[in-house]
């Protein structure tokens, strides 16, 4: 939750759209640096109420520099609610519940919640407006129709790389059992075996593992997409869309993460692990593998060498691996959550176009750089075209989070940090991706059952992944689950899909 202290504090008691359309209101003389006919502060300081999410274990201080820094280029006073990451989907839910919205919120993804406080007016539908600011107006057509509602812009995206999954692997492990990089999902299957019982550290203990994984669901959507599984929706064999769980390659796949978990090969604790310890074990050196984003590589990289700075050339990166169907892999939809704007707050057109330069403005280079760097000095150095950050945690504190609302509008203009072999293996797998993502049919549609239902029929389904991964069930009890999925809405969810993409074509 926000931390500000005096005139913030203050404000916090006030309802955010009257301090908004107050000192707005009494606003006269423009604010440099945005560029834009509707800037987000007008010559004295504005209040603007954010809440996000928090993927660290801390929040940046009240009195961070990056903060008052960023205060001070955008003349905005910005109250902060942080929220951890683990509970930011119920506290999001909470928030819409009770009607007391800030003025922007961050949202994680199109869930049902999400989805029927835009259609029932919550938020700004912002499409009529992006043209009149030079960073919004460059959003990405394709992206924008991903994130949209209806056809409809109630939120500014998070761009993201569309390509962006990949396998993070330690290097020196294959490098000391003589194993080559795997390629297919054959070769994954021996790499995460010797990962488990061949003393990779040559430590001479049996305490090392294959695969990391957690409670969240992403690695296991990802690997299903190399058996050959759709992307959510798949094609029927008659011109329509069926789920990807009722597909046979997505119960081989199913087959596969149940005998890696039998042999011991992934972490026992995967269905209960929270999300921000997956790496824990992977940079302690007890796992070998992690299937997520690309990107997690080069982070890797760098806490292994924040422990040991002679640890170079421990990690990789790798592609999807190859099954049956080919070279295929899960791309992300372009865009990674979205900013939104509620009508609560934010009351008048007025204010609206004032909060949208306020975001234009983030997507400036000095202001992407801020707040996805932090401070030169403090947060990092300059060293030719390239950034060195600081391992000082009290610094990184200060600037660490604030990436949550970067938009990357146009495209990503934070600094670049010296280029390791491991970063521009990142960039190489990330590029040669866009060749091989499925995509997903069905992004584009709203359905009005799953924004009913969603978060049921999703539970179903990931809950008897668990239990089939883990043993508790068996085929049989997985395609009961199915059973229930249909009777609880999924037949109507699919039958209302089938409209909407027949509508399409």
């Amino acid at each position: 939750m926000g931390q500000k202290t005096g005139l913030k504090k203050g404000a916090l008691l006030l309802s955010a759209s009257l301090v908004l359309s107050t000192v707005l209101g009494a606003c006269s003389t423009d604010k440099a640096g945005s560029g834009s006919g509707a800037t987000a502060g007008s010559g004295s300081t504005d209040q603007i109420t954010i809440m996000l999410p928090n993927f660290e274990a801390e929040n940046p201080p009240d009195n961070s520099p990056v903060i008052q820094k960023l205060e001070e280029l955008t003349k905005m006073d910005v109250n902060l609610q942080w929220v951890p990451s683990s509970s930011y989907e119920d506290k999001f839910n909470i928030t819409l519940a009770s009607g007391k919205l800030p003025d922007v919120m961050v949202v994680l993804g199109k869930s049902p919640s999400f989805i029927n406080a835009a259609r029932t007016g919550a938020f700004w539908e912002l499409g009529p407006y992006l043209k009149d600011y030079p960073n919004l107006s460059q959003m990405n057509e394709i992206i924008t129709n991903n994130a949209s509602i209806d056809g409809k812009t109630y939120g500014i995206y998070r761009a993201r790389a569309l390509g962006r999954n990949g396998v993070t692997i330690r290097k020196d492990w294959l490098e000391k059992l003589g194993l080559e990089e795997p390629k297919t999902i054959d070769e994954f299957y021996n790499v995460l075996k010797a990962f488990t019982k061949d003393d990779p550290d040559g430590n001479g203990k049996d305490d090392t593992y294959g695969l990391v994984a957690s409670k969240f669901t992403g690695p296991w959507d990802n690997m299903q997409i190399w058996f050959g599984a759709p992307n959510k929706w798949g094609d029927d064999g008659n011109g329509g869309l069926m789920p990807a769980h009722e597909t046979p390659e997505y119960m081989e796949a199913l087959k596969f993460f149940r005998q890696i978990y039998s042999e011991g090969l992934v972490n026992k604790d995967f269905a209960v692990m929270d999300a921000t310890k997956l790496p824990d074990p992977f940079v302690n050196g007890q796992a070998g593998v992690m299937v997520d984003v690309a990107d997690n590589a080069q982070r890797m990289d760098q806490k292994i060498l924040e422990k040991d700075p002679s640890a170079t050339g421990h990690v990789d990166v790798l592609q999807a691996m190859e099954g049956p169907k080919g070279l295929r892999d899960m791309p992300t939809s372009g865009y990674s959550g979205m900013i939104a704007i509620s009508k609560s707050s934010v009351k008048t057109e007025e204010d609206l176009k004032k909060v949208l330069g306020f975001l234009d403005q983030l997507n400036e280079p000095e202001l992407q750089a801020l707040l996805g760097n932090g401070l030169e000095g403090k947060q990092y150095e300059k060293k030719e075209d390239y950034v060195i950050p600081t391992t000082d945690k009290l610094a990184l504190r200060d600037v660490q989070g604030l990436n949550q609302i970067l938009m990357f509008i146009p495209e990503d203009k934070t600094l670049r940090v010296q280029q390791t072999p491991v970063r521009e293996k990142v960039a190489q797998v990330q590029k040669a991706n866009e060749e091989i993502v499925i995509a997903n049919p069905g992004e584009p549609l709203i359905s009005d059952v799953y924004a009913q239902k969603g978060p049921q029929l999703d539970n179903i389904i990931n809950d008897a992944r668990i239990k089939f991964i883990v043993g508790q069930i068996d085929e049989k009890g997985f395609q009961d689950a199915v059973a229930l999925w249909k009777s609880s809405g999924g037949d109507d969810y699919v039958k209302e899909v089938n409209e909407l993409y027949a509508a399409l074509k």
